[in-house]
């Protein structure tokens, strides 16, 4: 089994895609005018508008409903990112150290799902992500 992504369902999905090109650096490619991936090397990103969940099942997602998902980043220089982002997103936590050994700073979307940015930043932490 392969984790393939996390989908996203938007009320403006315009803004959802356009926020996470700004959040990733990435450019979003468009499968369907009601459809976006934006893909990154670990995982792809899927926002969906609304009209798209009625081809689930209707009623099966809500925008702006979430409460419970936490989407993460794991980004190579926190700091940086943390000075280009922080005034262009709605901060929940400004950067700080985690018990687990991630230096982190946590955001919203436009349909309220939290975001975070983390960088291994203890010896621990890196060495569980195999960095140096």
């Amino acid at each position: 089994m392969k984790f393939a992504s996390t989908r996203l369902i938007a009320a403006d999905i315009k803004a959802m895609v356009s926020f996470y090109e700004i959040v990733t650096g990435l450019s979003a490619e468009w499968l369907a005018p009601v459809f976006a991936e934006i893909v990154t090397p670990a995982a792809t990103l899927a926002i969906g508008s609304v009209e798209t969940v009625a081809l689930w099942k209707e009623g099966s997602a809500e925008p702006g409903a979430n409460r419970t998902a936490h989407i993460e980043f794991q980004v190579e220089d926190i700091d940086a990112d943390y000075e280009r982002l922080k005034d262009k997103v709605p901060l929940v936590h400004e950067l700080k150290m985690m018990p687990w050994g991630n230096k982190t700073f946590q955001f919203r979307d436009p349909e309220g799902t939290a975001v975070s940015l983390y960088m291994p930043a203890t010896g621990e932490a890196k060495k569980r992500f195999g960095s140096r």
